[in-house]
């Protein structure tokens, strides 16, 4: 039989299952008499090794076991929770997962795991060899237990055939068993639940019969039990052990085939067959003779009536959900991003000619589309829980590796960002908490010397502002040294004369800049902040840093709640139509010459008793002045920092779609992308980050 069907639901169950040991081992750490913890790790664990030991993963199983066995020593008190003891089994959580993820992307290579299983052999062989002969009894109690509660014979009607088939199998040395398998009623997939069950029991033997049959296991028309007649060589405790190795199997009983029991209640059922036949014969009979009597009116047996009725009624899922391939959701909002598109143009055509008559119509169209623009982002939403899962575990590594005593504090882990964007937001947020932990957080020592509390503290806040999500990394450590940033600066031969503190601390994210002498694993080769910038800057984000000396410092990332639909101004610059998306827009004011003012050979303006920086889009962009005498200054804000954008006219507001320029003209720095208008002319879209 054929496991690849069930692949993607063991990768992902897979991979929760390694989250969850995670988050309950971190947990563990910090709570090591928690028995109750103790035995949902183990049973987690034990759900792993059952899942990939079925889909054939023996390696994946074999590790999975040895660190059951540790587990146990945690779960019999033989061996205390610690440090060391909890860095070896996330060790080996780590290579579990690189194994998973080589098996998803079809990567041959194996995971060396002699190293770790060693380890995890010697933490398990302290205090006691005994441990199989104790779990082989404990299986067997667990099973005799279970029988003497069980009430319920199994019932696998045995025919003529099967007792022939059994008898022979007996005959030859086999061990012949009636199976009854219990799986758990939170289970999704019944019918790939039965196949591992099925698959499992084949390599050990052959199964003869089953109840419900092989259509309706497949078809899910059972409820929860499996009944079957099974002959293998191997005894009753492997088998039983086999199976309860299966997530999500519940019970397990197992009873021996009596052929003489069996031959006894063939005849039984013969003599009762033959019986009812008489019976039949003779009521047929009788009715002949009745016939010219009155028939009294049938009447319903209630009881039969409610059987029907039950077994018509629908079996109800406990989840009403779906899981769709992201490729078809790209699609989907690809095809949403097009209606858009076309609704634009259909309302330009209908004010170029004045069509009143489809006014109307596509003033519906219009609010269909946005009913279903705004379904397809929230489909496409996910939380930030999906990427902030992984830090704490990252930060009691980063805790053990600096030796500093450092703790994580995670807010607004709920706040739900686009897919793109959150398959791209976690590479930045690693290298800031790193450089948080690293650069930031000081020694033990050094914050008992400063009057802090020993314990370094980074937190990690999301929220929404707006149309965008705003990402927080804090810290409360030592801050960024400006005097030392400036002299690295002056080496790498940048000229910080006339800088503000503010700039001198933003020149942290120039490529190759870093504050450290030493290169370690951690930080000192300057890529992790340009990888921030470059990222953010990507993503259509802002990342901003807000310092102080001995206070500790911020870093503040600001990014769209999605990448695909946006509302923007439209704006002249000469003959050019450009877009610039509105959530940067601040406010708009007539251009006086008077406003503009000198101040370090740069142009600014002063608004309500501002200093506001000015570009002039066409001088920036290359592009010839128009020649009207009206002109406007689009006030932006990106992240702290305010700009005038002077251009030459105001076009209005529109909903526009985000196509990408592609790789001819990727590298112009100046646009995010592009988009069509109503009129079918393709316009450019500014990135102002990159402008300002």
């Amino acid at each position: 039989m054929d496991t690849s069907q069930y692949m993607s639901m063991f990768l992902e169950e897979a991979m929760d299952n390694l989250q969850i040991l995670n988050e309950s081992l971190l947990q563990l750490e910090q709570e090591p008499h928690n028995i109750d913890k103790v035995n949902e790790i183990f049973r987690v664990a034990h759900t792993l090794k059952g899942m990939a030991a079925t889909m054939g993963f023996n390696e994946v199983g074999e590790l999975t076991h040895k660190m059951e066995d540790v587990l146990s020593r945690f779960r019999d008190g033989k061996l205390k929770v610690t440090q060391d003891v909890v860095t070896v089994l996330f060790k080996c959580l780590d290579t579990l997962e690189q194994m998973i993820k080589n098996i998803e992307d079809g990567v041959e290579e194996e995971v060396p795991i002699k190293g770790i299983i060693e380890e995890l052999e010697n933490i398990a062989s302290l205090k006691g060899d005994n441990k199989k002969e104790e779990l082989k009894q404990d299986i067997q109690e667990e099973k005799q237990s279970d029988s003497a509660r069980s009430t319920k014979n199994i019932q696998v009607e045995l025919n003529e055939y099967d007792i022939n088939v059994v008898k022979q199998a007996q005959d030859k040395g086999f061990n012949s068993y009636q199976i009854r398998v219990t799986i758990s009623e939170n289970t999704l997939l019944k019918s790939a639940r039965v196949f591992l069950i099925f698959k499992s029991l084949e390599e050990m033997g052959e199964i003869i019969k089953s109840v419900p049959n092989t259509e309706d296991l497949e078809n899910e028309n059972f409820d929860f039990e499996v009944d079957l007649t099974f002959v293998t060589t191997s005894d009753e405790n492997k088998v039983y052990e086999t199976l309860m190795n299966i997530s999500e199997v519940e019970k397990v009983f197992i009873e021996k085939i009596d052929i003489k029991a069996e031959k006894i209640k063939k005849m039984q059922i013969k003599d009762k067959q033959s019986e009812q036949i008489k019976s039949v014969i003779q009521n047929q009979a009788s009715a002949r003779v009745e016939d010219i009597k009155p028939k009294p009116a049938l009447v319903p047996d209630k009881d039969k009536e409610s059987k029907k009725t039950a077994k018509k009624e629908p079996h109800k899922k406990m989840h009403q959900s779906v899981r769709v391939d992201l490729e078809r959701l790209d699609k989907f909002m690809n095809m949403v991003s097009e209606l858009v598109i076309n609704r634009t143009r259909l309302e330009q055509i209908s004010s170029n000619y004045k069509l009143n008559e489809l006014n109307e119509t596509l003033e519906q169209v219009a609010r269909t589309t946005s009913d279903l623009q705004d379904l397809v982002m929230k489909i496409r939403m996910l939380p930030l829980d999906t990427v902030f899962n992984r830090f704490p575990r990252m930060i009691r590594d980063l805790s053990v590796e600096l030796d500093k005593e450092m703790e994580l504090v995670i807010e607004g882990a709920d706040t739900e960002l686009d897919r793109t964007v959150i398959d791209e937001i976690g590479e930045p947020l690693i290298h800031l908490i790193r450089n948080a932990a690293d650069h930031g957080i000081e020694s033990k020592e050094e914050r008992i010397s400063k009057g802090k509390d020993p314990v370094g503290k980074i937190s990690l806040i999301a929220y929404q502002e707006g149309t965008n999500a705003v990402i927080k990394v804090v810290d409360d450590g030592s801050g960024i040294p400006v005097d030392k940033v400036r002299e690295k600066a002056e080496n790498m031969g940048i000229n910080t004369d006339g800088m503000s503190d503010n700039d001198v601390k933003n020149l942290i994210f120039l490529q190759g800049f870093s504050t450290n002498t030493e290169v370690t694993d951690i930080s000192g080769r300057g890529v992790g902040m340009d990888v921030v910038k470059t990222k953010i800057s990507a993503l259509g984000g802002t990342v901003d840093v807000v310092s102080e000396k001995d206070e500790g410092s911020a870093f503040v990332i600001r990014l769209p709640l999605t990448l695909q639909i946006i509302q923007v101004l439209l704006v002249g610059v000469g003959d050019e139509t450009m877009a610039i998306s509105l959530s940067y827009v601040d406010r708009v004011i007539d251009y006086k010459e008077d406003l503009i003012k000198m101040t370090n050979n740069k142009e600014v303006i002063i608004y309500n008793g501002n200093v506001i920086s000015l570009v002039r889009l066409y001088d920036k962009l290359g592009v010839e002045k128009s020649k009207n005498n009206k002109n406007y200054i689009v006030i932006v804000k990106v992240g702290e920092k305010t700009v005038g954008l002077m251009v030459d006219s105001l076009l209005g507001q529109r909903e526009i779609v985000i196509k990408p320029l592609g790789k001819t003209l990727q590298n112009l720095k100046e646009y995010m992308g592009a988009t069509i208008l109503g009129d079918g002319l393709v316009t450019l879209i500014l990135d102002v980050a990159a402008l300002v």
